[in-house]
Parts: structure tokens; C-alpha cells; sequence
């Protein structure tokens, strides 16, 4: 039985590379959660911490998606 060949005609998969943007927005979250126990002021700081990391995190994506080719967008 002859060799198979790979089929070149696939779609190539993306994936996105390493980033800390996801464990620094569950930090923001449990931080936020652990002040409605402690004081207001780390619900303040965690929601900061996640909403920053969240619009930095979308941004990332954004620009991930603008640098793939047009036909695969």
C-alpha cells in the first residue's frame, strides 16, 4: 500500500500565544469578590485590575485577528 499523503488543502488552525491577560483578570475577579468580604476599597482595586486586563485582553485579540489573512477572518 503506497504512502498517504497529507492533504495540503486543510485548513490551518490559529491559536493565540501565551499570555498572563487571562490570570491577571481572575486575580482582578477574586480580588473584587474577597473586598465585599474585606473593605470596598479591594472590591475598587480588583475592579480596576479586572477591567483593565479585560480591555487589554480584547485588544489583544483585535489585533491577533487583524494580523491573519483575509480569508481566513
Amino acid at each position: 500500500m503506497p504512502p498517504v499523503e497529507p492533504d495540503r488543502r486543510r485548513e490551518q488552525i490559529h491559536l493565540p500565544g501565551p499570555s498572563l491577560l487571562p490570570l491577571v483578570t481572575a486575580v482582578g475577579i477574586t480580588v473584587a469578590i474577597v473586598g465585599l468580604i474585606l473593605s470596598w476599597w479591594f472590591v475598587a482595586v480588583g475592579g480596576a485590575i479586572f477591567l483593565l486586563a479585560a480591555i487589554r485582553w480584547v485588544m489583544t485579540v483585535r489585533e491577533e485577528i487583524q494580523s491573519l489573512p483575509s480569508e481566513r477572518r
